[in-house]
C-alpha cells in the first residue's frame, strides 16, 4: 500500500522497551495476555503519563492563573509548559493558538457556535464528508438548525475515499466553512488535506480539520498545512480522557466571541457588560482540566522521545501485515480500502454479526470494537449495520496480529 511519507528522522524504534512503558498491556484477559487493539477509542497510557497525573494531585494541586502562592504558581507553570509542548509539537505560531477543550467534539463544538454564531447567516453553506464522525456531523446540524445553514456533503467511493471532483463542485459563493476529518476513524482513510485546503483558501473558505486520528499516527504541521482550526483529543495520543485542543489562527480566533462566559475568561465584569480576556484564556471559561493539560504535555513529550515518523512507520508495517493476513480469509471482507490508509482495519464476516465476533475476540484476550463507530452514515453508504475495527498503536506488534488473526479463523469455524 501507499503510505504517508515519513521523514528521515533518526530514532531508534524498541517495541520491548516501548511496551513496558505501558502497564496495561501486562493484564490477563479471561486468563490470555490483553492483545488490546481498540486504539482508535483510546489508546493506553505510558507510567510517565500516570505518575504526571498523581504528581499533580499530590504535589501541584491548586486552581492556576489566580493565586499568589506557591501552589498556584507551580501548577499555573506547568498548565502553561503544556500549552507551548503543545504548540511546538502541532507548529503553531503562537501558543496563544492553542486552546485547551474537553477534546475534540468539544473544540468542534466551540467553532460551531462561536464561529457559526457570529459569521454565518440563513443560507450559507458548511461542506463535510460522507466519512464525518457524528462529532463533526451533529454540532454543524444543530447550527444550521438554528440559523437556517445547509449542510453539503462530499460522496465517497466503494474504497472509502472522497471524490474529490464532486467537492469541488459543492464548493460556490455560498460556502463558509469546509469541516473535514483528517483520517477516518472507521475506514481509515487519510484524506488530501492539503489539496483540500488549498482548494477552499482559493475560495475564501476557512478549513477545520477534525485530527482526532491523526494526532497519534502522522507529522501534524499546522503552518504547512494551513488550516483555519485543527482539533484533536489528548486521550488518543496517550494523554489522559476529558482534554483535548483546538488550534486557530490567531487572527481568526482573535474576531471570534467565546463559547462559554465565566470565570478565567474575563477582563473585567460588570452588571452593565462584560470585556474578555485575551487569547487563549477567551476561550477556556472556568477551571481546566487542569492535571489533564499537564499530562498530556507530558504524554506529547513521550510521543515525541520515540518520533512520530518512526511511530508512522511502525504502524504502517502492522497494517499492511494485518492487511494482507486478513485477505487471505475468504469469508472476511475489509471496508475501507484506499490507497492512503491509516492505522485502521475495519471488516465484515459473512454471515457473523460484528458484536458475536467482539464477544468471541473478548475470550481469546483480543479488545477490538464493533459497532458502527459513531460514524452511520457511513455503515449507510456500505448498507452494513456494524463493522468490527482493529487499531493499531505504537506498542502493538506482528504477534498481537498473528493472535488476531488465529482468532478470527476460530470464529469462522465455531460459526461454520
Amino acid at each position: 500500500m501507499n503510505r504517508t511519507a515519513v521523514n528521515s528522522e533518526k530514532k531508534i524504534f524498541k517495541l520491548e522497551r516501548i511496551r513496558a512503558d505501558f502497564p496495561i498491556l501486562k493484564t490477563i484477559v479471561h486468563g490470555k495476555p490483553l492483545c488490546y487493539l481498540d486504539n482508535a477509542a483510546t489508546t493506553q497510557k505510558p507510567q510517565i503519563v500516570i505518575d504526571k497525573l498523581v504528581e499533580y494531585y499530590s504535589s501541584m494541586n491548586a486552581n492556576i492563573h489566580r493565586g499568589v502562592h506557591y501552589l498556584s504558581e507551580i501548577s499555573t507553570k506547568a498548565y502553561e509548559d503544556s500549552r507551548i509542548i503543545i504548540k511546538n509539537f502541532i507548529n503553531a505560531k503562537s501558543e496563544k493558538e492553542i486552546i485547551f477543550t474537553k477534546g475534540t467534539t468539544d473544540s468542534i463544538n466551540l467553532v460551531a457556535n462561536s464561529f457559526g454564531r457570529s459569521k454565518l447567516k440563513t443560507g450559507d453553506e458548511i461542506i463535510i464528508t460522507g466519512m464525518e464522525h457524528h462529532s463533526n456531523i451533529v454540532p454543524w446540524q444543530i447550527i444550521a438548525e438554528d440559523k437556517n445553514l445547509k449542510i453539503r456533503v462530499v460522496p465517497i467511493t466503494d474504497d472509502g475515499e472522497i471524490i474529490f471532483e464532486e467537492f469541488e463542485k459543492l464548493i460556490n459563493e455560498k460556502t463558509k466553512l469546509i469541516s473535514v476529518v483528517y483520517v477516518s476513524n472507521s475506514l481509515g482513510t487519510i484524506n488530501p488535506v492539503e489539496k483540500i485546503i488549498e482548494t477552499a483558501h482559493k475560495a475564501g473558505v476557512p478549513v477545520l480539520l477534525d485530527a482526532a486520528q491523526a494526532i497519534q499516527h502522522l507529522k501534524v504541521d499546522v503552518q504547512k498545512l494551513d488550516c483555519d482550526f485543527l482539533a484533536f483529543s489528548g486521550h488518543k495520543i496517550y494523554g489522559p480522557t476529558g482534554i483535548g485542543i483546538l488550534y486557530g489562527k490567531e487572527k481568526l480566533l482573535n474576531e471570534l466571541p467565546p463559547y462559554q462566559g465565566g470565570g478565567d475568561m474575563i477582563s473585567k465584569v460588570t452588571f452593565e457588560e462584560t470585556t474578555f480576556n485575551s487569547l487563549p484564556y477567551k476561550f477556556e471559561a472556568g477551571t481546566s482540566n487542569i492535571a489533564g493539560a499537564i499530562a498530556l504535555g507530558t504524554a506529547i513529550d513521550y510521543v515525541s522521545s520515540v518520533g512520530i515518523d518512526s511511530i508512522a512507520k511502525h504502524e504502517s508495517e502492522l497494517l499492511d501485515y494485518a492487511t494482507e493476513k486478513i485477505s487471505e480469509l475468504s469469508e472476511i471482507k475489509i471496508i475501507g480500502q484506499a490507497k492512503n490508509k491509516s492505522s485502521v482495519l475495519s471488516f465484515v464476516i459473512e454471515n457473523i454479526h460484528p458484536h458475536d465476533v467482539g464477544t468471541f475476540l473478548d475470550f481469546e484476550g483480543v479488545a477490538i470494537r464493533t459497532g458502527h463507530h459513531c460514524t452511520q452514515p457511513v455503515m449507510d453508504r456500505y448498507n452494513i449495520p456494524a463493522t468490527s475495527r482493529a487499531s493499531f498503536a505504537m506498542y502493538n506488534s506482528k504477534e498481537e496480529v498473528d493472535v488476531l488473526i488465529s482468532s478470527l479463523k476460530k470464529i469462522i469455524e465455531v460459526f461454520k
